[in-house]
């Protein structure tokens, strides 16, 4: 059975690189971002247009090829999660929570019992056909499948701590855009405010024992919350990468 590499990773204190996916139902783009050297994605359903179909080829392909998918889903619903566990997905991202009560009751839909109540749907797919046990599955399940909350509103920094304190969160990801909007400084990433709200965060996640992370736009804002402490760093997006470097190519050209 397959490790999850970047839980262990971040575990042991490494900077795991990640991006977005959300528009192209390509397995060769995801192929390609492996080839690159991301460690993960995010296969996005909150803001993306995936079918559960095309979650299920897209997660298998990235396993396959060593980029870990991890699904954010739109609501917080067991269906939407338990689905993209069963289909593959290594973690799932809980966007928009501000309420402890209701993370804890979605971290319990990634974890089969006693840690959860997440139910058995594992299929032969989801191991290659390894001779698994009902007791392994559950046992690797609980152990590798990975949670990440994030923070993205005023409400859920100012309740960060008790959010962090919810049982088995394994990473924040931080929510920039939606943020700065909260903080009514909506696409300011270099404001003073909203750089010293992360950082508080990140200190919140420090005394947690939670690896603290964030998605950026862009390399710059990417390499300054580097150096800032984030292991779970995320920056860009398929279709923003092949935007940018195509409309690189055609400026020097023109």
């Amino acid at each position: 059975m397959k490790p999850n590499t970047v839980k262990q990773a971040l575990l042991e204190g490494r900077v795991q690189l990640g991006t977005g996916f959300w528009q192209f139902r390509s397995e060769d783009a995801l192929r390609t971002l492996a080839a690159a050297g991301f460690d993960w994605a995010f296969i996005d359903t909150e803001h993306g247009n995936f079918s559960i179909e095309t979650i299920q080829d897209l997660t298998r392909i990235a396993v396959r090829t060593g980029i870990s998918p991890i699904i954010r889903v739109g609501e917080l619903q067991y269906t939407l999660v338990a689905r993209a566990l069963d289909c593959g997905a290594e973690g799932i991202i809980f966007p928009r929570v501000e309420d402890p009560a209701l993370l804890e009751k979605a971290v319990s839909w990634t974890k089969f019992p006693p840690l959860g109540v997440r139910g058995c749907g594992i299929g032969a797919f989801n191991f290659d056909f390894e001779p698994v046990s009902i007791p392994q599955i559950v046992e690797h399940g609980n152990a590798h499948s990975m949670v990440v909350l994030q923070i993205e509103t005023k409400r859920a920094f100012e309740a960060c701590d008790e959010l962090l304190s919810v049982p088995n969160i394994d990473a924040v990801l931080v929510g920039p855009v939606d943020l700065s909007i909260s903080l009514g400084i909506p696409g300011q990433f270099d404001n003073p405010l909203l750089i010293d709200i992360v950082e508080k965060i990140v200190d919140a996640c420090r005394r947690h024992g939670i690896a603290p992370g964030i998605q950026n736009r862009d390399l710059k804002m990417a390499r300054f919350w580097r150096e800032h402490g984030m292991l779970f760093l995320g920056c860009s997006n398929e279709t923003s990468m092949l935007y940018d470097r195509a409309r690189e190519i055609t400026s020097a050209l023109r």
